[in-house]
């Protein structure tokens, strides 16, 4: 079974429907239902990379690797993480224990998601694609270039925490701190999945 294009066009409307949900725009009688976009994402992204695995050997497909494929909906998924947390940062300033819980337990099951659906996807594809040596070449440096932007942001806040005045670090709650972590993983795969892309995008080139 393969994806028609009016199928691909749904899907990107129920993408939209989701990240305003998510990015809490979406709320119905006054409660914020973001639970409900993030579950609407993840089976998009699902439901995609599942079509892109069934997609025929064609032209498209023969330049278009399965690994360039996750990465631009890896890109994707991962930039809509990101926007997530920004546009909820202000719900983290202790105000609301509440909110800030359901806003870092959704983030975490954002990521959980994905790399599950990757690891299920990638096993689909195992024996229906074959990935030559550019694939692992583009995959070893591109996670070179995430493990590195994950290192910068780990540093970047030791530094921040261990040398601002402790009348600056008022912020700095243990949750705050776990979230940011959170976040600098998410920036590191935000960046790998970037770096990958642009490199097979740069190679078709």
């Amino acid at each position: 079974m393969v994806i028609g294009r009016w199928s691909w066009i749904g899907l990107l409307a129920v993408t939209g429907l989701a990240l305003w949900l998510l990015l809490g725009s979406g709320r119905v009688f006054g409660h914020d239902i973001g639970g409900l976009g993030m579950t609407l994402l993840v089976g998009v992204a699902w439901v995609s990379l599942w079509a892109v695995s069934r997609l025929p050997a064609g032209e498209f497909e023969r330049a278009v690797s399965p690994g360039e494929w996750k990465a631009w909906i890896g890109l994707g998924f991962m930039l809509a993480a990101t926007a997530y947390f920004l546009v909820s940062l202000p719900l983290m300033d202790g105000s609301s224990m509440a909110a800030a819980t359901a806003v870092a337990r959704n983030l975490v099951l954002l990521l959980v998601a994905w790399t599950v659906l990757s690891h299920v996807v990638a096993s689909r594809w195992k024996g229906q694609v074959h990935e030559d040596e550019r694939d692992r070449q583009i995959e070893t440096r591109a996670a070179g270039w995430g493990r590195g932007a994950l290192v910068i942001g780990v540093i970047g806040l030791a530094v921040l925490l261990g040398f601002s005045p402790p009348d600056r670090l008022q912020w700095a709650s243990h949750f705050m701190i776990g979230n940011l972590l959170v976040f600098a993983l998410v920036c590191g795969w935000l960046v790998e999945y970037a770096a990958t892309a642009a490199m097979y995008w740069r190679d078709r080139h």
